[in-house]
């Protein structure tokens, strides 16, 4: 065994933890996740248990997937890219091990009150105020250690990886403070219309100005230096940041269809869903063309299999989103199990994968020896694969029988019944979820502390 106090290298320690909190707060999420599932098949499971019934599991799964989970593992690789590509060290390794520690604190927090009933009760915003201030600290302290090591670079070029890093920290701070209304402490929220307004500004860009971007930026670091190939097109990259930063900002209102909110914003909102396609395609047009020819280099390093793999995942949900902005398909596709379903590729499929090929990349070369278990890295890759897969399948079968039946009029009484099967196969694929992330928490630990293995690569 590794003596703990050789466990942190001179080097890359933020990197390091927000990796360690990524894998353990991965297995946290998924498995109330797994208890949410089973509590849709078995309603009764924890009567009499408040804190675990399903509308506070619920909330506490997708704030734990998106902060706990997906947003730490993007931000480990980004603290490690940064000052290789900026060729410089980190501002502030000390400051950066204060943010992980106020991250931790803040997730453990924010599950902590929302088990306890304290919610603003509003979609992916359900943090009260004390939370929500620690978020934008935590946020602000990220960015200052950035800007600060882009001050400090001795590479003139700005690589395209730090214009995502940096882009994903500054958008998200400004829509967070927003759409949690922080300047309310009492409500952290406004009224009527103007509050779905702006909560849905919010509630989309901190997927698209968030996650997206910090995984493009793995996704523009791993897959080049797999493929040991110069990226396809710097122009491409241009075209992908630009037109995110400009189309992505106003597709929230595409929730708002069935309100009366204005017209103007509900077209705006459908258009720019549609234009989606620009970025996307400049993004995956670029990584995929790095990579033609080469996927046999792909395959063979395990991290940027699970980055090419939330590449593909990108291109599934990003149609599906654009497809689901049209009135038409949205008549049947809204408020049901289809949007559950489109999340999970988007953020499990697409930033997860991703986030986990950014650790299985990082993490050996942080540490300077190899990972404990590529067996075990690959096992995870196909729990999770199969898992998020055949969560999109069920969910879209489940959300298509809700919403033929609404549409129809038919009553939800009558219809239960059909989706409990399709409920059961769902938390089946969530064990497996489940057992991915114990794999994969247990891989990191037998790393950091059991695996003194040559250096790698």
């Amino acid at each position: 065994m590794i003596p703990v106090s050789k466990i942190l290298p001179d080097k890359n320690q933020t990197s390091l933890l927000f990796i360690m909190t990524s894998a353990f707060w991965m297995a946290v999420a998924t498995f109330i996740g797994l208890l949410a599932a089973t509590e849709l098949i078995a309603p009764d499971l924890t009567r009499g248990m408040g804190w675990l019934v399903f509308g506070r599991l619920r909330p506490i799964h997708v704030n734990l997937v998106l902060f706990g989970f997906v947003t730490p593992g993007l931000l480990g690789a980004a603290f490690y890219y940064l000052p290789r590509l900026l060729r410089t060290e980190l501002f502030s390794e000390r400051l950066g091990m204060l943010t992980v520690g106020l991250w931790n604190l803040t997730v453990a927090a924010g599950a902590l009150t929302l088990s306890a009933g304290f919610s603003q009760g509003r979609e992916y915003a359900e943090f009260i105020w004390p939370v929500d201030m620690l978020i934008v600290t935590a946020m602000g302290l990220v960015l200052y250690n950035f800007v600060m090591t882009v001050k400090n670079r001795e590479e003139k070029t700005l690589y395209v990886s730090v214009w995502y890093a940096n882009a994903a920290i500054v958008l998200t701070g400004l829509t967070f403070a927003l759409g949690n209304v922080i300047w309310r402490p009492t409500s952290g929220a406004l009224t009527g219309i103007p509050d779905a307004i702006l909560l849905w500004f919010y509630g989309h860009n901190i997927f698209g100005l968030l996650l997206t971007p910090l995984a493009a930026g793995v996704a523009y670091y791993v897959i080049p230096r797999a493929c040991r190939s110069p990226l396809y097109s710097h122009t491409l990259s241009l075209l992908g940041f630009w037109s995110l930063i400009i189309v992505y900002t106003h597709v929230g209102t595409h929730h708002l269809l069935q309100v009366p909110v204005p017209t103007w914003l509900k077209v705006i909102g459908i258009v720019d869903s549609i234009g989606m396609v620009i970025p996307v395609m400049a993004f995956l047009i670029n990584i995929w063309y790095t990579a033609k020819g080469r996927l046999g280099a792909v395959h063979a390093d395990v991290s940027a299999k699970f980055v090419f793999t939330g590449t593909i995942m990108y291109f599934f949900v990003s149609i599906q989103g654009s497809m689901m902005a049209l009135p038409d398909v949205q008549r049947i596709t809204h408020f049901n199990n289809w949007v559950v379903g489109h999340a999970h590729i988007g953020v499990l499929g697409f930033a997860g994968m991703i986030a986990l090929g950014g650790i299985y990349y990082v993490l050996p070369k942080v540490l300077d020896r190899p990972l404990y278990s590529r067996f075990l890295a690959d096992l995870q890759y196909w729990l999770v694969l199969i898992g998020v897969t055949g969560f999109t399948v069920v969910l879209t079968i489940v959300g298509l029988i809700q919403g033929t039946a609404w549409l129809n009029g038919e009553t939800v009484y009558r219809v239960l019944p059909e989706l409990h099967v399709y409920y059961v196969i769902r938390a089946s694929l969530g064990v497996m979820i489940f057992t991915g992330a114990l794999i994969g928490l247990y891989n990191v630990l037998r790393t950091l502390f059991f695996n003194t293995g040559e250096a790698a690569s």
